[in-house]
């Protein structure tokens, strides 16, 4: 486990072909006397195929480094790349939000499908793409329904499918179950671990939920509060597959982890 330097921020472990990597990364919103320090220095390497959780308090920074990783805003010094380029927003990368941002006019499919369109599907192959896309998040009886005529938890799913559409190598979600009730969010954490683990894309997954972090996560970094520096940064040695989830949350590993990191959590507050 990597520990702080003297600015606070972990070392990188450099990795040859990093799908991402943050490089002494400060982020501030506005100027002068109303200037905010949001984030950093913080330098993190994502190896590719992992799950990167980040955790930590409200206002650490957790969503602006996902939004600098997906290209949405530029840091204000240091440097991030996605596969060794800096990131555009749209390319190379597949968002999930907390809300799903769905068309309400198109159905379940139709939502995919213009996903796929504008990845450049040819338009023959784009029906059966879309029947595995929502098969592999569990809802292939729903293509025809209106978005309006399903749950909240099964347009999250729509959204998932979505932004896996496009093949791209790098799948970024920010806090996407918030919202959901308990239930609706266990089970759409093991539906997405499930996926993960079948197509091996990296991630990068914001939460404030210590159990989703372990349960999700191959990797756990917890932020300190404002500016977000790395507090923690722990592998996560659990299985990905194999254990059912009730086995998984029984092991006395997934214990030991979560009461770790939920103390780094606290101490970061």
């Amino acid at each position: 486990m990597p520990s702080p330097d003297a600015a606070g921020t972990a070392p990188a472990t450099r990795q040859e072909h990093a799908a991402v990597e943050v490089r002494d990364v400060e982020h501030v919103y506005g100027r002068g006397s109303e200037a905010v320090a949001a984030l950093g220095p913080i330098s993190l390497d994502v190896p590719a195929g992992a799950f990167l959780v980040l955790v930590g308090p409200s206002g650490c920074g957790k969503s602006t480094l996902l939004r600098l990783i997906a290209g949405f805003e530029e840091p204000t010094s240091g440097s991030v790349r996605t596969a060794g380029a800096v990131p555009v927003p749209g390319k190379g990368a597949g968002v999930v939000f907390q809300q799903p941002r769905l068309f309400p006019w198109k159905t379940v499919g139709g939502n995919v499908e213009l996903a796929l369109r504008y990845a450049g599907v040819p338009r023959a192959e784009r029906p059966r793409r879309v029947a595995g896309l929502l098969d592999r998040v569990g809802l292939h009886d729903v293509a025809g329904r209106r978005v309006w005529q399903i749950s909240g938890g099964q347009q999250q799913r729509v959204a998932i499918a979505r932004a896996l559409a496009g093949d791209d190598p790098l799948l970024l979600l920010d806090e996407p179950f918030a919202a959901l009730d308990a239930l609706t969010r266990e089970r759409l954490q093991e539906d997405l671990r499930r996926v993960s683990a079948e197509t091996g894309r990296t991630s990068v997954f914001v939460t404030h939920s210590v159990d989703e972090a372990v349960f999700l996560g191959s990797r756990v970094v917890v932020l300190t509060r404002r500016p977000g520096r790395v507090a923690l940064d722990i592998d996560v040695d659990l299985p990905r597959t194999g254990p059912d989830p009730d086995e998984l949350r029984a092991l006395p590993a997934y214990a030991s982890l979560r009461a770790e990191i939920g103390h780094a959590v606290r101490a970061a507050a």
